[in-house]
């Protein structure tokens, strides 16, 4: 399926740093609830299937690319207010998108 320019456009991918991460054991699959600082957008949680790769105390400080204009998604008793975005690995295992430099919390991917 092909999508149009204007549809990519709508997606609001910015860069954050986590902040605060919390186990997650009302999740039905294995997750943390994370603290995110976008900058100007303020902060924000999102649940992440990150368990396998990553231990709570890695991830604090971690800049990440997450989705930021989804609709609050209701996730047991969590209400995540964005998408942390990563690749599956050959296993299945989320692996986190990630900067390859330093970029200020907020900033527009494109």
């Amino acid at each position: 399926m092909t999508i149009s320019w204007q549809d990519f456009e709508k997606i609001d991918v910015r860069s954050g740093t986590i902040i605060a991460v919390d186990d997650f054991p009302a999740a039905k699959k294995p997750a943390y609830q994370l603290t995110i600082d976008f900058g100007p957008l303020g902060i924000k949680r999102s649940s992440a299937q990150i368990t396998h790769h990553y231990q709570k105390e890695q991830l604090i400080g971690k800049t990440i690319v997450a989705v930021v204009n989804f609709p609050v998604k209701q996730i047991a008793n969590f209400f995540s207010e964005c998408l942390v975005l990563g690749v599956y690995d050959t296993e299945g295992q989320v692996v986190l998108l990630q900067p390859e430099r330093p970029v200020a919390n907020g900033q527009k991917i494109g």
